[in-house]
């Protein structure tokens, strides 16, 4: 009793001190006030709604009842570093068998593919730059790939379950089912897909990227709760440990939004221009280059990779590998993200490219000549900046096993101390308030925080 009565403590004082703050108060007021606003935040709301509802909404010829809470395939989820991620992911959906257990996580990994095609083939490159008609066909060749991907996760969802609760098929796992159930998962797949264009489209916010934190936002109470039971269970100090836990919880939060938004400002002077009567350029404006540019691309290429020593189960690599509170573990997980952070921000910065477009459009960068010159410039900036964004990354990924291991959190509610948890939750939520605010200032409206704008918008 003790445990739900500190959450509901919790969530009283957060709701309390919402509540109290009046500009948050104004501010809620002004958005009910524009009509296209509203409209889109409802919109939004609503679409959400429906697919947190379909999480539960299980496959026909399952029994919920053999994976429900407290089961044997829900402790084999929670222990499972790979399969309790894409339970975190799902918002649940995955240990629930539901229609929508596969998630947006099949269409990112073709995404990810076209991505790098992108970046090797002629073809998709071509595609690339030719602007709005270039994007639509990289989106439907997405969509095809994601339905590939889906005709091979399909069946391997079914038949890995099927080996961890075989009592819940009430019908068996005959090649009939398992194609049956395979196309609920993939028409559960492009649905949510469907969803996501349609609140980027007439919502607020990037739709797949919504889903994906709303899953995610969707087990924060059943990992706090299932925190509080566990520190409740142990001898007495708990409330202050759960106290502590929930600030460092906040801090990383804090941090974790400094680097989002940390930028490097380079100065660019555009020569003037006198064309009949008017004058044309002669102002400086600054190119923003992220010290994060790579995102949370690099701990989702390095916790893939991370997953391969599991295939040489049963040999001393593997074991080494075994555990997510490692040393070796973390060691290597750190070092891949710290990589993959250069490679990846390599890719998506072109520094000839920024260099051209700038004397292209008669930019330069003070006392820095054009040309190859400007390539090193920005070349050396996004090495200097990339080296403690990637350091800062590293340990962003693996905050999760040093908060089990030092503080001994439970693995689900550790996930929300960083990883692609804490990074996809803050990237999402600063870009919508952003979107958000936009509309605010368009109306002459204040902006969402007290000061003016979020920091890291120009």
């Amino acid at each position: 009793m003790n445990q739900y009565l500190v959450v509901g403590i919790v969530f009283i004082v957060i709701i309390a001190l919402l509540a109290t703050n009046k500009k948050l108060v104004e501010t809620l007021k002004n958005i009910y006030k524009i009509e296209e606003l509203r409209k889109r935040v409802l919109y939004t709301i609503g679409l959400l709604l429906v697919y947190r509802l379909g999480s539960f909404v299980v496959i026909p010829g399952i029994n919920p009842n053999a994976l429900g809470e407290g089961s044997a395939y829900a402790s084999q989820l929670e222990g499972n570093g790979l399969l309790g991620l894409l339970n975190v992911f799902s918002g649940g959906a995955f240990g629930n068998a539901a229609i929508f257990a596969l998630g947006v996580m099949p269409y990112i990994t073709a995404s990810i593919i076209i991505q790098l095609m992108g970046m090797m083939i002629p073809y998709f490159q071509k595609m690339q730059k030719e602007g709005e008609s270039g994007r639509r066909k990289m989106n439907q060749w997405t969509r095809f790939l994601t339905i590939g991907v889906l005709i091979l996760q399909g069946p391997a969802y079914i038949a890995n379950l099927y080996h961890q609760v075989p009592t819940a098929f009430v019908y068996g796992n005959s090649f009939g089912f398992v194609a049956y159930a395979t196309t609920i998962l993939i028409a559960g797949t492009m649905f949510i897909m469907w969803l996501g264009e349609k609140i980027t489209d007439k919502g607020i916010g990037n739709g797949i990227s919504l889903i994906i934190m709303i899953g995610i936002v969707a087990r924060l109470p059943h990992a706090l709760l299932a925190e509080v039971n566990a520190r409740f269970q142990t001898a007495s100090g708990s409330a202050i440990m759960l106290i502590l836990e929930l600030v460092l919880l906040f801090l990383v939060f804090m941090a974790t939004i400094a680097l989002v938004q940390a930028v490097r400002k380079v100065p660019v002077q555009y020569a003037k221009r006198i064309v009949g009567n008017k004058q044309y350029g002669g102002v400086r404006q600054y190119i923003p280059l992220k010290m994060n540019a790579a995102n949370v691309m690099p701990i989702i290429f390095a916790q893939a990779l991370m997953f391969i020593p599991a295939l040489f189960s049963g040999t001393a690599f593997a074991a080494a590998f075994s555990s997510m509170t490692g040393f070796w573990y973390n060691f290597t997980l750190a070092v891949l993200v710290i990589a993959f952070t250069y490679f990846y921000t390599a890719i998506i910065i072109n520094p000839q490219m920024m260099a051209d477009d700038m004397k292209r459009n008669g930019g330069f960068i003070p006392g820095v000549k054009p040309g190859k010159q400007t390539v090193n410039y920005i070349d050396t900036i996004m090495t200097r900046i990339t080296l403690p964004g990637s350091f800062f990354l590293a340990i962003v990924a693996i905050l999760p096993a040093l908060a089990m291991k030092f503080l001994g959190i439970q693995q689900s509610f550790a996930y929300f101390y960083g990883g692609t948890s804490l990074l996809i939750m803050v990237g999402v939520v600063l870009d919508t308030l952003k979107q958000i605010e936009s509309y605010l200032l368009m109306r002459h409206y204040d902006g969402l925080m007290k000061t003016g704008r979020i920091q890291g918008r120009h």
